[in-house]
C-alpha cells in the first residue's frame, strides 16, 4: 500500500532536564514517515523547505523508501524551526522560539503518482492546507488519518470541521479532544467527535497510553514503562508513523487491525522518546522493535478464572 505524507521538516533545539540539543532535523512529517518505514517502502513525502536543509538527510530519507520529490526546497530561506525547553516531569513543556520561515508560504503541491495514495496521513497544519491537499487527490484514499492541534481549534475551528469531514481517523490528545467536543468525560467527547466525521478517534494519553475509538468499541493501549526517557519531542508523529506503517503493512482496516496498529505506534514511539530527536529511530534494527512488541504483549497479556 502506498503512503503519503503531508507535514513540517523543520530543526528543533531542545532542552530537556537530561540535556540539550541544537539544530536536530524534526518535524511532524520526518517522524511519522521515518516511522512507518519499518514497515513499507512505499512512502511520499510533501512538504518545504530553505536552503539550510541539509542534503544528506534527504539523501538518507530516500534510501530508507521515503520519497522527497514532493520536497519544496526554497532558495533564500531558511527551514521552519522550534525551541522548546521541557519541565521535570517531561509532559509538559514552553515554546521559546517559533520561526515559521519558509512555512509561511507553504501550499503543498501533490505530485503526479502521489496523489492516489492508499493511506494519507495529514500532520499538524493549519486546517486550510490540509483541506487544500484533499481537495487534490485524484481519487479518495483508502484511509485518511489527521492530526491537529488546540491552536487550530481556536483559530480555525469552522475550517477545521470541514475537514473533519472527510476523514477516517483523527488523532490528537485528551486535553484536545475536551476542547474539540466540549465534553471531560473522554467517552462522552469521542461520541461528539465522531459524529463530526471520522469513524475512528485516537486519544494519546502520553506516557499513560492511548485510546481507540469507533462507533461501538473502545480499545486501551498502554504506555511501556521506560527507565530512561530523554526527549519526548515527536513521539506523537512516531506513533502515527507506526500506526499507519502496520497498518499498509497488513492491508487491513478492521477494528482488530486497528488495534493492533496502535500497539505498533506505542512500539515505535517508545523508542523515540530514549534519545534526542530522531536519533534512536535512525539507528533502530527490526529486531529491536520485535522484542519490544513481545513486551508490550506480555505486560497486557493476563489470565481470568
Amino acid at each position: 500500500m502506498k503512503i503519503l505524507v503531508v507535514g513540517t521538516l523543520a530543526f528543533d533545539n531542545i532542552e530537556t532536564p537530561f540535556g540539550k540539543a541544537e539544530r536536530i532535523v524534526g518535524g511532524a512529517a520526518n517522524y511519522i514517515a521515518l516511522s512507518a518505514s519499518y514497515f513499507t517502502n512505499c512512502i511520499d513525502i510533501v512538504s518545504i523547505i530553505g536552503n539550510d536543509f541539509p542534503e544528506d538527510y534527504l539523501n538518507f530519507l530516500d534510501k530508507r523508501g521515503i520519497n522527497t520529490r514532493g520536497i519544496e526546497k526554497v532558495k533564500n530561506k531558511k527551514s521552519f524551526s522550534w525551541t522548546g525547553r521541557y519541565h521535570l516531569d517531561m509532559n509538559t513543556r514552553d515554546t521559546l522560539a517559533t520561526d515559521l520561515n519558509v512555512l509561511e508560504d507553504f501550499n503543498p503541491k501533490i505530485p503526479n503518482n502521489a496523489d492516489t495514495p492508499d493511506i494519507l496521513m495529514l500532520g499538524n497544519l493549519t486546517p486550510s492546507v490540509q483541506l487544500s491537499v484533499l481537495n487534490q487527490m485524484k481519487e479518495r484514499p483508502q484511509l485518511v488519518v489527521l492530526d491537529t492541534m488546540n491552536f487550530w481549534m481556536d483559530t480555525q475551528l469552522e475550517t477545521l470541521l470541514e475537514v473533519l469531514k472527510g476523514v477516517d481517523v483523527l488523532t490528537i490528545n485528551d486535553e484536545e479532544a475536551r476542547q474539540l467536543s466540549g465534553e471531560y468525560s473522554l467517552k462522552k467527547a469521542s461520541k461528539r467527535i465522531l459524529d463530526m466525521g471520522p469513524k475512528y478517534l485516537i486519544i494519546k494519553k502520553g506516557e499513560n497510553g492511548a485510546l481507540l475509538f469507533n462507533e461501538n468499541m473502545i480499545f486501551f493501549a498502554p504506555a511501556l514503562p521506560l527507565e530512561d526517557v530523554f526527549d519526548p519531542t515527536g513521539a506523537g508523529d512516531t506513533f502515527a508513523g507506526g500506526f499507519i506503517g502496520h497498518l499498509a503493512k497488513s492491508e487491513t482496516f478492521s477494528f482488530d487491525n486497528f488495534k493492533t496498529a496502535l500497539i505498533h505506534g506505542s512500539v515505535m514511539a517508545s523508542f523515540c522518546v530514549e534519545d534526542f530527536g530522531p536519533k534512536r529511530l535512525i539507528k533502530l534494527k527490526p529486531t529491536e522493535i520485535n522484542n519490544r512488541l513481545q513486551q508490550f504483549i506480555d505486560i497486557v497479556q493476563f489470565t481470568h478464572s
